[in-house]
């Protein structure tokens, strides 16, 4: 799936490339018929640099003061050539090739190193050829309400429904500003209802605003995708679920468990974990109900390398319904 996209990312490159050519090439054209002088100096200036970089190579006779001279006349003519812009009102720059990323020049490489631009192109693509447009332009932190949460602290807990989204808001945050450096897996557990997919969209929405890739699937989908891994041999949906910046996976335990499920779980976890490809899960289920449904190496993994976040209070859905429908 990645791989895919990175077909399409390499062609809008070449458009964004060709487009370039075809800006330069009319400006150009125009400066042609309005400061043609300008274009024969710059023949002229493209002819003095090819000597100068042979004549650096080659062992001529004051070989020094040849270059000396060569990168004056070199000089002299860019200066020329800028006075002459300048006095037909054109920029001095107006026949430099024009760049929307100058880090990479349009190539989306640095190097050998992929620039931040390529990341941003993937993940705009999956972003768009995914369900997440529509859920994460609802589930966000701009829409994030607080006051749904009870400010009363219940018995057994150690604090208000309220206080405890905020420290967990507030340490998503954290997260999200230190996702590029940090190896942390999250795991949200707790009552239906209490904002586990909620903030786990609005952490989604984030961090592929700012050009990670998240991919996210519900336990019961994230079975069928690794079925056809499996199965069907499916590199590319591999290759995306185990590469991506961060897989969530959504209502653990809702799936159908069986040894297969629990077997591929494992699997995939601690693939994930050992090439530090980062994970969000979260699940209806205590902690309890976790070492009860899953085999010891899963419940290990979910409780030792995931830094753990209990939601408690009422059900939100339900408290937000009748609050609509008292309106009415």
């Amino acid at each position: 799936m990645i791989k895919s996209y990175h077909s399409n990312i390499t062609k809008i490159y070449e458009n964004i490339r060709q487009k370039n050519e075809q800006t330069l090439n009319l400006r150009k054209e125009e400066i042609r018929k309005t400061v043609p002088e300008v274009l024969d100096i710059e023949s002229e200036i493209g002819k003095l640099c090819i000597k100068l970089s042979i004549n650096i190579l080659n062992n001529v006779k004051y070989k020094d003061k040849y270059l000396k001279e060569l990168k004056e006349k070199i000089k002299n003519l860019r200066k020329k050539k800028a006075q002459l812009m300048l006095a037909n009102n054109y920029p001095v720059n107006y026949l430099d090739m024009i760049y929307k990323c100058n880090k990479c020049k349009d190539t989306g490489f640095i190097g050998t190193k992929k620039c931040l631009c390529y990341k941003q192109k993937l993940v705009k693509l999956y972003y768009n050829n995914s369900d997440l447009m529509n859920i994460l332009s609802k589930n966000n932190f701009d829409s994030f309400n607080f006051h749904l949460y009870s400010p009363l602290k219940n018995e057994g807990e150690p604090t208000s429904p309220r206080k405890n989204i905020e420290k967990i808001a507030s340490t998503s945050w954290k997260y999200i500003e230190n996702f590029s450096s940090s190896k942390e897996n999250l795991l949200f557990y707790g009552n239906p209802g209490t904002g586990k997919t909620f903030l786990s969209n609005c952490i989604a929405k984030e961090l592929l605003d700012r050009g990670f890739l998240v991919v996210y699937r519900t336990s019961e989908a994230l079975i069928q995708d690794l079925k056809s891994i499996r199965f069907k041999e499916n590199n590319k949906l591999e290759d995306l679920i185990i590469n991506c910046d961060l897989l969530i996976i959504d209502d653990l335990g809702s799936e159908q468990i069986t040894d297969f499920s629990k077997t591929e779980l494992f699997n995939l976890i601690n693939r994930k974990l050992l090439k530090q490809n980062k994970m969000l899960i979260s699940t209806n289920c205590d902690l309890e109900e976790l070492l009860k449904y899953y085999s010891e190496r899963i419940s290990s993994r979910l409780l030792g390398e995931f830094t753990l976040f209990k939601f408690f209070g009422e059900d939100i859905r339900i408290r937000k319904n009748i609050k609509s429908k008292n309106f009415k």
